[in-house]
């Protein structure tokens, strides 16, 4: 999709349309999530500072993210682009990849079916999307960067290494600034230097991904598209804090905020697990822990007591700038603890139950702790992970 959320925006707000605007995270952002293609001409980028980009665009507009839009409208776009072909993988809320090998006779040339894809979500949508069409992945996912906005670019296979060749390694998806490093090692900083090298080096450094690398540069990518949404290995909620915060109570608040949406999350898709991940991240670091528990939970309160010792045993005072509670292999079968307090754990149960209908009527934390009135007034945002079903498809 071409700059998604701002499109939407564009949308929904008639008068914001071919004005320069830029989505934040909320009314309180102050980071550019995405901006319209008329605030990138002013040369503002996603990452950028309000306020310098309001430097460089004096009338850019604000606009505040509405997450479940964005994910309602891709939700619509993903579900019309199964009508093309089943072989579909939601790579994010705003990126597909669509085989088409088993339908291509019935759907005609290259050309006409990147022509559909563009229709159909269209129709669907109201919005623009570009399109690249290749043999393989990553080759797909670079043509469809390279003609931007509402473009359609098509590199036949047999052209794709020498289409790639030239690149730095970095323009690949997949290709940090990190892996480049160690294949600089090596003498290859573009893809086409990838070949010089035996395929066992990247393999002995990153595993099957470092095989995968060594093919992508190449243009023949082995990944196949990924129409399975994977089992969970891990459920969790980070939120980054004002920075250098120092006060206990609300450091607890944003720790009790977290734990219960990883609870909740793990209830609505009936999981429980017993080891957890919890975090602060601080100037000097994370401080960390994994916390593992006799009984398996979903439930919010357990969680965060155990959140609340990590705080008062590890933390020091020192400024903090985000937490983070994640639960580590959730699972939907546990085997029941005989000596529990069963009356107790069932009355939990039932409120947590009551909780989640009220919840999902009335919206998140309808009904929640009291201490979180005063959680942050951030929104949620759009996890990298999104899909649009199954537990991925959690805000």
């Amino acid at each position: 999709m071409n700059c998604f959320f701002a499109q939407i925006e564009q949308q929904d707000n008639p008068f914001w349309r071919n004005r320069p605007i830029a989505v934040t995270n909320g009314g309180q952002g102050t980071t550019i999530i995405t901006s319209s293609y008329e605030a990138r001409s002013y040369g503002i980028k996603t990452g950028m500072r309000l306020k310098e980009a309001r430097q460089l665009c004096p009338e850019l507009i604000q606009a505040a993210s509405r997450p479940h839009r964005y994910a309602e409208i891709s939700t619509n776009i993903m579900a019309a682009l199964e009508s093309i072909t089943p072989d579909l993988e939601v790579y994010s809320v705003d990126e597909a990849f669509l085989d088409v090998t088993h339908c291509q006779s019935l759907l005609g040339t290259p050309f006409e079916i990147g022509q559909l894809v563009k229709q159909t979500v269209s129709k669907v949508s109201g919005l623009t999307c570009s399109v690249g069409i290749s043999g393989d992945k990553t080759t797909a996912k670079y043509a469809a960067k390279l003609n931007k906005p509402d473009g359609l670019t098509i590199i036949e296979p047999w052209q794709s290494e020498a289409t790639l060749a030239p690149l730095h390694v970095t323009e690949l998806s997949g290709i940090n600034k990190g892996t480049a490093g160690f294949l600089a090692q090596y003498g290859v900083t573009h893809c086409g230097d990838m070949k010089h090298i035996p395929i066992s080096i990247p393999a002995k450094r990153f595993g099957n991904l470092g095989r995968r690398l060594w093919l992508m540069a190449q243009g023949k990518d082995p990944d196949v598209v990924q129409s399975n949404v994977q089992a969970p290995k891990t459920i969790g909620h980070g939120k980054v804090m004002p920075p250098q915060t120092k006060d206990l109570t609300t450091i607890l608040t944003y720790f009790q905020h977290m734990s219960e949406k990883v609870a909740a999350r793990l209830r609505k898709h009936h999981f429980k697990a017993s080891h957890f991940y919890i975090g602060l991240k601080t100037e000097q670091g994370w401080l960390q822990t994994k916390a593992r528990l006799s009984q398996a939970t979903d439930d919010g309160q357990t969680l965060f007591t155990q959140c609340r010792q990590f705080t008062m045993k590890h933390w020091q005072g020192q400024g903090v700038w985000q937490v983070q509670v994640t639960a580590l292999n959730p699972d939907s079968e546990q085997q029941a603890d005989l000596f529990a307090e069963i009356n107790q754990h069932k009355q939990r149960e039932k409120l947590n139950l009551a909780i989640d209908e009220i919840n999902q009527r009335y919206g998140e934390f309808a009904v929640a702790p009291s201490r979180l009135i005063d959680r942050s007034a951030m929104p949620n945002v759009i996890a990298p992970s999104w899909k649009p079903s199954g537990h991925r498809k959690t805000i």
